[in-house]
C-alpha cells in the first residue's frame, strides 16, 4: 500500500498543473493535452505520471522549454520565469476531464 502512495506522490511531483489556454483548448479537440511539468522531468516520467493520475495511456509526449525572459513593467526591469510544457497525445477513444 505504501508503494502506490509513493508512486502517486511522484506523479504529482512531475506534473504541476494542466495549462488551460485557448491554444490548449484547440489541441484537446485532437486528443492532445497540455501540462506544465517540472524542469527535471523526462518524457518517460511524464508518460508514467499521466498513466497514474488520469488512468490513460499516452501515445506520444512532446516537451517544450520556454526560457526566462527580461521584461519591463512601468520602466522597471524584471524577469519572467521560464517553464516547461508537455504536449500529451492520447489515442482516439481516450479523454482527460480537466474541468
Amino acid at each position: 500500500m505504501t508503494n502506490s502512495i509513493s508512486i502517486k506522490k511522484q506523479a504529482a511531483d512531475v506534473i504541476k498543473r494542466p495549462r488551460i489556454t485557448e491554444k490548449a483548448a484547440y489541441a484537446s479537440e485532437n486528443n492532445q493535452y497540455v501540462f506544465e511539468v517540472t524542469k527535471d522531468s523526462t518524457k518517460a516520467s511524464i508518460a508514467e505520471a499521466i498513466k497514474e493520475l488520469y488512468k490513460v495511456t499516452p501515445i506520444r509526449v512532446n516537451v517544450v522549454h520556454a526560457p526566462s525572459k527580461e521584461v519591463r513593467v512601468r520602466g522597471r526591469i524584471g524577469i519572467k520565469q521560464g517553464h516547461k510544457k508537455a504536449y500529451v497525445t492520447l489515442k482516439k477513444g481516450d479523454k482527460i476531464d480537466l474541468a
